[in-house]
């Protein structure tokens, strides 16, 4: 749309005041303005507010009729959510603006922050992969999570279910940052409401998308360049042949970051995608010695005091497992084949992975090795049957 407009003669400024930060979402927000068109016009204008003026003549030149600038309410309402939610607003110029982000050329003008800002100023790993990782998937994530974080780095992820879950859980005492698909104030998926607090409290969450929006299909692609933008490199746990972690690592490739993939078994769907980076020329990992030997250099900054880590499924007492209901078995039953594929992995991780006591979960695992369903192994390792479909 503004291609052929003339450009300004004065350099880009950036928003020092109120008004200055309302016209600079304002124009964000407008019609037809994402972030590259945002630079151009920034960098064409040198302010928002002259920005602004010339939109409307600019898109009747590019043959749209009728076209109006976001209306002024829906900043306010914006900033008054942003308020209500003690939420941040961090802008392109700004000196606690991601570094990390600036060499993009997509880069979020605005980002929407709750949390402590100065984790923004260490190196950053991100950590994706599969909402339905298997049990040895989640164990990987939380071992290369916690490494990473005494190495000295801060993780970065999306929130997600599964592996992005289990990174930001294994980071919280060294630092992780969760980008979100959408408002900063929208805690989804709900069952990580508690997780993103903690999060805040240590870290930092944030979003580009306005406050109080409900993520849709469409936001996820646009929050993976921004994982991948944050960090050095991208490692992707699991990830099927078709998945958004395949996007992120997509993404890496073209801002110039490592890609790094853990392998899986070739008979495992979740690790197709995996696979198939590695074989097009990611590096392989096994631990996290391997990322740290793929990375440019080791952060210098001290590493938050580690707390002792917890057992989540500690059992306090010998009681006698409680009754549970038809649809509780089922979900049970649905949980534990999510976690297990071809390659074994032992009864007590993976009650661990499931987050219940060995009481409850002990007879859902006789019931679907009886059905057939799962195979138990020499050592007590249990898998799926060969040629099951995950």
């Amino acid at each position: 749309m503004t291609e052929n407009h003339s450009s300004s003669t004065h350099p880009p400024l950036p928003p020092t005041t109120e008004e200055d930060r309302f016209s600079w979402l304002r124009l964000l927000r407008s019609r037809k303005v994402g972030a590259r068109t945002f630079h151009r016009l920034i960098a064409e204008h040198g302010t928002a507010q002259n920005a602004l003026a010339a939109l409307p003549e600019m898109a009747r030149d590019a043959g749209i009729e009728g076209y109006e600038i976001c209306p002024a309410g829906v900043i306010i309402a914006e900033f008054k959510a942003a308020k209500a939610a003690k939420a941040r607003l961090l802008c392109f110029s700004d000196p606690d603006y991601p570094a990390a982000l600036t060499d993009i050329p997509d880069a979020p003008p605005a980002l929407w922050v709750k949390g402590d800002t100065s984790i923004l100023s260490t190196p950053m790993v991100a950590l994706v992969g599969a909402r339905n990782a298997s049990s040895l998937g989640l164990r990987m994530a939380r071992d290369l999570a916690r490494g990473l974080g005494e190495a000295g780095f801060v993780v970065v992820s999306g929130m997600a279910r599964g592996i992005d879950t289990a990174a930001h859980t294994a980071a919280l005492d060294t630092g992780t940052v969760a980008v979100l698909a959408g408002g900063v104030d929208v805690l989804y998926p709900p069952e990580n409401t508690d997780l993103a607090h903690q999060i805040m409290n240590g870290g930092l969450c944030m979003s580009e998308q306005p406050m109080g929006l409900n993520p849709l299909a469409r936001h996820f692609p646009a929050r993976n360049r921004i994982i991948s933008g944050l960090a050095q490199a991208v490692v992707v746990v699991e990830a099927a042949a078709r998945s958004g972690s395949l996007i992120t690592a997509r993404d890496a490739l073209d801002q110039g970051r490592e890609v790094l993939a853990v392998p899986g078994h070739p008979m495992d769907a979740r690790a197709a995608g995996c696979n198939m980076l590695i074989r097009d020329g990611a590096t392989l990992i096994r631990d996290v010695t391997d990322i740290l030997e793929a990375l440019p250099a080791r952060p210098t900054r001290a590493t938050r005091p580690q707390l002792p880590p917890q057992d989540p499924v500690r059992e306090t007492s010998p009681q006698a497992a409680p009754a549970r209901d038809f649809d509780d078995t089922i979900d049970l039953h649905r949980a534990i084949l999510s976690r297990l594929g071809p390659s074994p992995v032992t009864e007590d991780q993976l009650i661990r992975d499931l987050a219940v006591p060995a009481r409850i979960a002990a007879p859902a695992l006789v019931d679907l090795e009886l059905d057939g369903r799962i195979m138990r192994q020499a050592g007590g390792l249990l898998s799926l049957p060969a040629g099951r479909p995950h």
